[in-house]
């Protein structure tokens, strides 16, 4: 028999959570309970700044296009686009959202199993659904197969369209982690740089001002300073990364600046020949190239961006609404809903650099998961808008027609008691009543606009396994109960979607996952993409 008891109420969607944690003093702490999510400023340098000190030049030709190369202006990021979510302070990800099952997702766990991850078992997947066409409660219309009353699921499905959702397909993979800890090495964006993905403007982005960009730390042996994720979280961060400062505003057409950025960059590699007695050999070559490239890129970007809107979500009629509204073309948001909620805004701006090949990966860190204690009405209410959010990353990439791999994790987990909570948000499922590290997971979603990614094995459809008590395997898969592992196998997914997964090891030459054939059992998708991705700006 399970126990009725008023719940407590439910927080707001932004509300704060106050628990028996103690007081938050930490970045990360804020940021698990939603006290904090941070503002970004991205200080763009003035061209204008450039030039002094310029008082004579000789005059020498300068082809811009040859130097593009050599500077390191690429168009696009190359590889498949990547973003992952961090939803700091614990999440629920399986059970009652994504499925995993004992050896495979519908390989179905007790009663008891379903119960310890939030579910009645009039709610059990398996459970008779006669509102259901297959008379349960699985969905499968992202491939992957999820609980249909999934919050996560629900969000998604209000943001995507039936042609992207026919296109997606994804897993979800059984892993411990820490609970309540900035330690987990959960994000893998410092490693999907170093197997290719780059942007045309910045390497990584992240909407926290960290070294990973997320709540979540890197893995150590990962880390490259010359990477580190710029911020970025709201549109004027992105708008100020190709302002042409006063220069912009001298000349009402903008060959016009563009000509002078131009003169600029022959003048800079007159003023580096003139260093030539001063410096030695080596060290001459990389200042010249420094200085000159500074004046190409400059000069590259003004052109190619030569309003800031190319970059601005706000301005994106894909995204929000505009004034003047395309035909046939629907927002992902409503004007309310995108002015009303800053993580929509957050992940707009994140998932326009991504996508469109400015960035080559991101991570939106989204704050207020560790949401047990606190009624399963807020927890409901903020995976739903994390579903949004996933959701909105999918669609986009659907509308520009760009693969995309989406990875979302939470630093550890939570397990239920057995109080439904039968408000409206509730939906008559158990409140969330305390950590519990044995019952975390991640998943991976990709989108490929020419069809539904396919698994190399039909009969494996997730990675890692749960025993019917619902508590992770750590035996399962090297990466179960050690997250940098974890994150190395995410890496090797998505390189086995261009095909590349035979360099890994020497990519990844002090890696954990064994040897070939271990590597083999933990690649899920059969590649997608044959060279380079094409991102449109």
């Amino acid at each position: 028999m399970y126990i009725l008891k008023k719940s407590k109420r439910a927080l707001g969607l932004n509300e704060p959570i106050k628990d028996n944690h103690g007081k938050p003093v930490t970045r990360r702490e804020m940021i698990a309970r939603g006290f904090m999510t941070g503002p970004a400023v991205i200080a763009a340098p003035s061209v204008l700044a450039m030039m002094l000190g310029s008082e004579k030049a000789r005059a020498m030709s300068a082809d811009l296009e040859a130097m593009r190369i050599p500077c390191g202006i690429i168009g696009g990021a190359g590889k498949i686009p990547f973003i992952c979510f961090d939803l700091a302070g614990g999440a629920n990800t399986y059970g009652s959202e994504i499925q995993i099952g004992r050896q495979r997702q519908l390989d179905f766990l007790s009663t008891q199993g379903y119960a310890k991850v939030g579910l009645p078992g009039n709610m059990n997947p398996n459970s008779p659904n006669a509102a259901s066409t297959t008379n349960n409660f699985i969905n499968s219309e992202f491939g992957t197969a999820w609980h249909s009353d999934g919050a996560i699921l629900r969000g998604m499905l209000a943001s995507t369209q039936v042609t992207t959702r026919a296109n997606t397909n994804g897993f979800p993979i059984a892993a411990r982690s820490e609970n309540d800890t900035g330690n987990n090495p959960h994000n893998p964006m410092y490693g999907i740089n170093r197997v290719g993905a780059d942007g045309e403007l910045l390497t990584l982005i992240g909407s926290q001002n960290s070294d990973s960009g997320g709540n979540s730390m890197a893995p150590v042996s990962m880390m490259n300073p010359a990477a580190r994720p710029t911020k970025v979280d709201r549109a004027s961060d992105v708008t100020g990364l190709v302002d042409t400062g006063e220069l912009g505003t001298l000349f009402t057409n903008s060959d016009d600046a563009i000509a002078v950025l131009e003169s600029m960059t022959r003048l800079s590699h007159g003023k580096t020949d003139l260093a030539q007695t001063k410096l030695a050999a080596q060290a001459e070559a990389d200042v010249k190239k420094l200085v000159r490239c500074g004046y190409v890129k400059s000069t590259y970007l003004a052109d190619t961006f030569r309003s800031p809107d190319a970059l601005n979500p706000d301005k994106d009629p894909h995204i929000v609404p505009q004034a003047t509204q395309p035909a046939g073309v629907t927002p992902i948001f409503t004007a309310a809903e995108y002015s009303g909620d800053n993580e929509f805004r957050k992940t707009a701006a994140i998932m326009k650099m991504v996508i469109s090949g400015f960035a080559g990966a991101g991570t939106v860190t989204m704050g207020g998961y560790d949401y047990h204690g606190q009624g399963r009405d807020t927890a409901e209410t903020r995976n739903f808008r994390a579903g949004r959010c996933i959701g909105a990353c999918l669609e986009y990439a659907a509308r520009k027609q760009i693969p995309l791999m989406i990875y979302v994790f939470s630093d550890g987990s939570l397990s239920a008691n057995m109080v439904a909570n039968n408000s409206v948000a509730g939906r008559g499922k158990f409140d969330w009543a305390s950590d519990n590290q044995s019952t975390a997971a991640t998943f991976a979603l990709v989108y490929n606009p020419t069809g539904r990614p396919v698994l190399r094995d039909a009969n494996r459809d997730q990675l890692g396994q749960v025993s019917a008590s619902a508590d992770v395997v750590t035996t399962a898969f090297q990466g179960a109960n050690a997250v940098n592992l974890l994150v190395e196998s995410v890496i090797l997914n998505y390189m086995a979607l261009h095909g590349e997964e035979g360099q890994f090891t020497t990519r990844f030459p002090s890696h954990g996952l064994g040897g070939t054939t271990t590597r083999d059992n933990i690649t899920m998708f059969q590649p997608i993409v044959n060279g380079t991705v094409s991102n449109p700006a």
